[in-house]
């Protein structure tokens, strides 16, 4: 290009010839990325060319000459290894990922998805955008999903993040992960390499919750180093990927707003049923907008033509590039394959081509077969090693090669390291394989299909045969340390059940499944759990099949499948308490639900463990509190709960374990918040503010200065109440629990949405929206908010959004009903929908959330007053009121109940107005505006007067009339100020 002069020249040339560099060079060859470079520097298309010296210097010092190695590149892309990285055509998917790349450099994350066929080009084109990247000071980190078993949880984002994190100075590291860090360091071991001070994180009884500080933890993490330099994250081959990388995608996804941070993911389209998981993940981020898909078709004949030039070194005739073009569509790997096939056989020379004007190339029907063939060059002690490797996996290592080496069919000894390497060498020269630079001895097949090509040639009995070898060559190999590859050794005595039996898949599925739990990881676990299960079927109950039972409890209640955690969790516990095995039962009895639901469905297990627990002991305290807090939720006896609250108070306070007294705390406002229970008195709010302040203790810090604030604003004292908020909002973003945050930023939303303060509730909502998306509460509210002001089209679709998560069926197949169920968040805020805009399809929907809240088997005792007032409102705007049945006389305080819509007051008072009864209707309206107007809270103070002056004017006795003007205007002065258009026009 004429922007180099003689000194850039001269610099280039110094860069490539200067010892030690080039004897260094793997095979004598020019390490990919600076051939690449210097390719692009002698392009013919001028757009394909870098745009000025600075950038092809800043490329050079980029560059590692002295890796030994190409870099990794596992899907042949446009052109591949025979066109040495060279990149052609493709420029309209290059643009699109480029003005993604733009976009990330000014402050807006994005994820973009490179899709397409096998061999089509997906990580080839990722690699351009990652030499693009590159120039312009990005930092680009790969992870690469694996299509066999024996891959831990999050395999993809743990090779990505520890490429990073070795290159970084520990102090660096530890500023930008922060208090994260020891979190991080339980899924991605590197960092405790590098920060060897870091303990283990506190622990967190809530399984989702603990995900959900992983998460947070990690994408923080990457947030805050994409601020010191911009940084590219390809995750490579997703359809392959594991459910918790996915989950973790969705998560990171939606917090990338204002981060230097490009998610670049490649995938088959073809791999995909409309049930794979790839396919829910992304059809839940389609849905929000949140990602943009580049689709790679076929090259055209052109692009061949170039790369048949660059491959063979002649100008192809065009019959032949039409030919090629034609057999293969385009496809990169097989425009590769069969042009790299014509190199090999010699009929690419200037000799043979000059005179031909047709051309009838044999071309094979499928990718397979010319892999095929390549294989067939190859020595046969080559192939047979390869087909072991195969087996291994996609990667593997020369340490398990060599022990498994040895033929015992024919009693041949083993082959030399000498023997090995030669093998090695001949894969590497044919391409069919490359070693990672980072990694002595540890190899990959360049493409899943060199993989595949070969298993597939391997009759059932011999893969299972040879799968049994490498496990137990490996467990040997692995020596003491084979319980840390459980998850790898799982995978090949599976594969080898039949020869192998079940004792060591069952141990290593295990283990593996327990250290899938301990990443968070549940899905995984749950997986590895059952698999264990399944091949120890007809084996008797014992400690074995205890084990496993529990972990598959766990997995399941982190799944949030409670009925299944309880089958798993009782048959645990009923194993454990057989034999005699105490301390292992009262684990299992312990275990704290993520939901009501599971906390009610213990009770039993629990009361019979304090049987056999130590009176008095720790275990017997912590048992009474998961007794109480398990009945609050659906025993309207309140005193089995208190009585149990109680002892785990007694018990706390006589061995002076403050921290087991503020346990108790939560079942206390549980008793009162379901079953209508004594309220928590100010002593004890005191003393668990108390508690709060000088345990650490993040999750119980959060529940009780969410109580605190509620108090507050009961009493009227909003900024009190906000202050105490904010100090629940830090605590439960600390603790990592997602309900809990949730829960805060609800709250907030609500306080918006009764001030008036529209921009705060959404800009909070938006929030809430990057911890739990799917949390019915805030969605309810959010939809209010917009009812209030008159946008019903935007309110209309969060209540679509609400519809969308709702399992119809779900109700009636669960024991209680729980407080974050769509139909409970649609009943909590109906009444207030209701009264701005009676809709019918509103109507249906309030209906039929009330309904299928009765369905529960059990219902909490203040959720009924609640479904009652919902279907007497729905009865009453459809005109008729003696349909429903009268609800219960008000007990609620305004904003402490579960009606965050509207309290009771408020929603009696327009009942008994509908219903004609005008002197009941008064006294409660005049409840509701002496309440509001002391409580600060505008939007209810403009409606209760709203309302009371339209019972007024209807009523229409001596004196109504003036009074419902004054409070009309009192109403207008405020509904003009803060734009609530519906009550204003309604005025």
């Amino acid at each position: 290009p004429p922007f180099l002069g003689d000194d850039e020249i001269a610099i280039i040339g110094q860069h490539i010839n200067t010892p030690p560099v080039a004897p260094t060079w793997h095979n004598g060859e020019c390490p990919r990325p600076l051939e690449a470079l210097i390719m692009r520097l002698l392009a013919k298309d001028p757009s394909e060319r870098p745009d000025s010296a600075s950038d092809v210097l800043a490329a050079l010092d980029a560059i590692d000459l002295t890796a030994r190695g190409e870099d990794v590149e596992h899907e042949t892309g446009s052109l591949d290894s025979l066109a040495g990285g060279v990149f052609v055509g493709r420029q309209r998917e290059m643009g699109q990922l480029k003005a993604a790349l733009e976009d990330v450099l000014g402050g807006r994350g994005r994820l973009v998805t490179l899709v397409g066929e096998p061999g089509i080009g997906k990580t080839r084109t990722a690699q351009e955008l990652a030499t693009y990247a590159g120039l312009r000071g990005a930092q680009v980190l790969w992870g690469r999903c694996y299509e066999g078993g024996g891959a831990p949880p999050y395999w993809p984002w743990v090779q990505a993040i520890r490429s990073y994190v070795r290159e970084q100075e520990p102090d660096e590291l530890r500023r930008q992960m922060g208090s994260g860090a020891s979190v991080i360091a339980e899924v991605i071991t590197d960092v405790k390499d590098r920060l060897p001070e870091l303990g283990p994180p506190p622990p967190l009884d809530d399984p989702d919750s603990a995900r959900f500080r992983l998460f947070d933890s990690i994408t923080s993490f990457l947030k805050t180093a994409s601020q010191a330099q911009p940084l590219v994250l390809v995750l490579d081959d997703l359809h392959w990927s594991d459910r918790p990388s996915l989950t973790f995608l969705e998560f990171i996804v939606r917090e990338l707003t204002g981060a230097r941070l490009l998610l670049v993911g490649t995938y088959r389209d073809v791999e995909l049923s409309r049930r794979h998981p790839l396919t829910v993940t992304l059809g839940d981020l389609a849905r929000e907008r949140l990602y943009e898909r580049v689709l790679l078709r076929g090259l055209t004949e052109s692009d061949v033509g170039r790369f048949i030039e660059i491959a063979a070194g002649l100008d192809p005739p065009a019959e032949l590039s039409a030919t090629v073009h034609r057999h293969t569509e385009g496809n990169p790997l097989f425009v590769t394959e069969v042009v790299r096939d014509l190199v090999q056989s010699g009929e690419l020379t200037p000799e043979k081509t000059a005179d031909r004007r047709t051309w009838s190339v044999r071309i094979p029907e499928g990718v397979r077969e010319v892999i095929g063939r390549r294989l067939d060059r190859l020595s046969d002690r080559t192939n047979d090693t390869l087909t072991t490797a195969a087996v291994i996996g996609r990667e593997f290592s020369l340490d398990a090669l060599r022990a498994l080496s040895s033929d015992p069919s024919t009693g041949s000894g083993q082959a030399t390291e000498s023997q090995l390497l030669d093998v090695i060498d001949e894969a590497l020269s044919a391409r069919l394989i490359e070693e990672f630079p980072d990694q002595v001895g540890r190899y990959q097949f360049t493409h899943a299909l060199m993989q595949e090509t070969l298993t597939s040639e391997l009759s059932l009995t011999r893969r299972v045969r040879l799968h049994a070898r490498i496990a137990e060559t490996l467990e040997a190999l692995y020596g003491e340390h084979a319980d840390d590859h459980a998850t790898e050794l799982a995978y090949h005595f599976a594969e080898a059940e039949a020869v192998a039996g079940t004792e060591k898949l069952a141990h290593y599925s295990r283990l593996a499944g327990e250290s899938a739990l301990a990443k968070l990881a549940y899905e995984e676990a749950l997986g590895h759990f059952e698999r264990a299960l399944a091949s120890l079927e007809d084996a008797d109950a014992d400690e074995r099949i205890a084990a496993l039972r529990f972990g598959a409890g766990l997995a399941r209640n982190a799944l949030r499948d409670h009925q299944g955690a309880i089958v798993d969790l009782s048959a645990a516990f009923n194993i454990y308490l057989d034999a005699g095995i105490v301390e292992r039962a009262v684990a299992v009895a312990r275990t704290r639900f993520v939901g009501g639901e599971g906390r009610f469905a213990m009770v039993p297990i629990i009361e019979r463990a304090l049987k056999i627990v130590e009176p008095g002991s720790t275990d017997e305290g912590w048992l009474q509190v998961y007794l109480g807090r398990g009945l609050a939720m659906a025993d309207p006896d309140t005193d089995r709960s208190l009585q149990a609250l109680r002892r785990a108070v007694e018990i706390a306070r006589e061995r002076g374990d403050e921290h087991l007294e503020l346990l108790t705390f939560e079942g206390f406002s549980f008793v009162h918040r379901f079953q209508g229970g004594p309220p928590v008195t100010a002593e004890q709010l005191q003393r668990a503010v108390m508690l709060a302040d000088r345990i650490d203790d993040p999750v119980e810090r959060a529940t009780v200065y969410r109580l605190h604030a509620i108090d507050f604003w009961e009493r009227g004292q909003l900024d009190l109440g906000r202050a105490a908020l904010e100090e629940a909002r830090s605590a439960a973003v600390r603790s990592g629990d997602r309900e809990r945050v949730s829960s805060i930023y609800w709250l907030i939303l609500q306080w918006a949405v009764m001030n008036g303060d529209w921009e705060l509730g959404r800009n909070e909502h938006q929030a809430q929206e990057t911890v739990w998306p799917e949390d019915p509460r805030p969605i309810a509210v959010r939809a209010q908010l917009e009812y209030e002001v008159g946008e019903f089209e935007r309110g209309d679709a969060f209540l679509a959004r609400i519809d969308g998560l709702w399992d119809r069926d779900a109700m009636t197949n669960r024991e209680i009903a729980v407080p974050t169920n769509p139909d409970t968040a649609l009943v909590v805020v109906f009444p207030a929908l209701a009264h701005i805009r009676s809709t019918p399809h509103l109507l249906a929907l309030g209906r039929e959330a009330a309904e299928s809240l009765l369905t529960a088997r059990l219902l909490p005792a203040r959720y009924r007053p609640m479904v009652d007032r919902a279907l007497a409102l729905v009865a009453a705007f459809e005109g008729k009121p003696d349909d429903a049945t009268r609800p219960p006389p008000s007990t609620e305080e305004s904003f402490g109940s579960l009606l965050g819509g509207g309290d009771a007051h408020l929603v009696d008072a327009r009942l008994a107005h509908l219903a004609d009864r005008s002197d009941e209707a008064c006294q409660l309206f005049e409840s509701a505006v002496e309440r509001y107007g002391r409580g600060g809270t505008p939007t209810r103070l403009a409606w209760a007067c709203g309302d009371y002056a339209e019972l007024l004017l209807d009523r229409d006795q001596p004196g109504d009339r003036e009074k419902a003007l004054e409070l009309q205007d009192q109403a207008l002065a405020i509904t003009q100020e803060l734009g609530m258009r519906p009550l204003t026009e309604r005025i």
